[in-house]
């Protein structure tokens, strides 16, 4: 197998402009690239540059015409239903990532917290987030989930 890793997610953006704010305020990613692609009415295109410097997300404007799972909520209160469910990130405090995300305009979905998961229990803190776009964002401190390469019971 060839792959390296993962390079980007896609999203598309209710408010291009606000969302790009996002993710560079409250979550530090830089704008890498951006461009428009007539051909696809892609008006506005950014490819955002996590701060790992390699994981990127990919975001469009609302009227781009992409190929995407699911299908787009008609509201906020509506669930759209796909295959991505959540976006997360790697943070050095679930606090402070979930408190700058609130501060930048997105909604609690669920407290930083610590949880216990799976026997051998692997105990990991996150937090998730609603943000302005409407993403669940959910924050994690490093974790090891390779917990059976480093078990002597396989």
């Amino acid at each position: 197998m060839n792959i390296k890793g993962l390079a980007h997610i896609a999203i598309q953006a209710k408010d291009y402009p606000a969302t790009i704010r996002f993710y560079i305020e409250a979550l530090g990613f830089k704008r890498g690239h951006h461009w428009s692609l007539p051909s696809f009415q892609i008006k506005e295109a950014s490819m955002l540059i996590s701060p790992d410097g390699r994981t990127c997300l990919e975001v469009f404007d609302d009227d781009a015409v992409i190929p995407a799972q699911g299908k787009k909520a008609r509201s906020e209160e509506e669930v759209a239903y796909g295959a991505m469910l959540h976006l997360a990130f790697y943070v050095e405090d679930v606090d402070k990532a979930f408190q700058t995300a609130l501060t930048h305009g997105a909604k609690p979905y669920v407290e930083a917290d610590n949880l216990a998961l799976g026997e051998p229990p692997l105990i990991i803190r996150n937090a998730l987030v609603h943000s302005p776009n409407g993403e669940v964002i959910e924050f994690i401190q490093d974790v090891d989930f390779d917990i059976e390469s480093h078990s002597s019971v396989k």
